[in-house]
């Protein structure tokens, strides 16, 4: 009985540093994110390190990648900037690879 509750025990602790670095890998993906729209609008460093925090802020209106998407997409159209959709969501691949490695480099 001892063995299956200590396998239990791993197994959520597994998954708990799991969830923890799915978390912070998509807060790391979204700040650098944020970073490159807003190289793109052309913002001034204070402007910038602020958008960073508000696109980071947007992935918690609700599940999933569409409510940062949206903010991305409406903020660059707004700046007039000739970015689709697709474009955004390359991007999001990009940034969500380079905040991997990222954090496994800190490892």
């Amino acid at each position: 009985m001892t063995d299956f509750k200590d396998r239990e025990r791993a197994e959520e602790a597994k998954y708990a540093f799991d969830e923890e670095n799915a978390f912070k890998i998509a807060a790391r993906r979204n700040r650098l994110l944020g970073e490159w729209a807003a190289g793109l609008m052309g913002l001034t460093s204070e402007e910038a390190d602020a958008y960073r925090k508000a696109v980071v802020q947007a992935d918690f209106e609700e599940a999933g990648d569409e409510d940062v998407i949206r903010k991305l997409l409406g903020d660059l159209t707004a700046a007039e900037c000739d970015v689709s959709e697709a474009d955004i969501r390359t991007k999001l691949e990009e940034k969500a690879i380079e905040a991997k490695r990222q954090l496994m480099g800190e490892s």
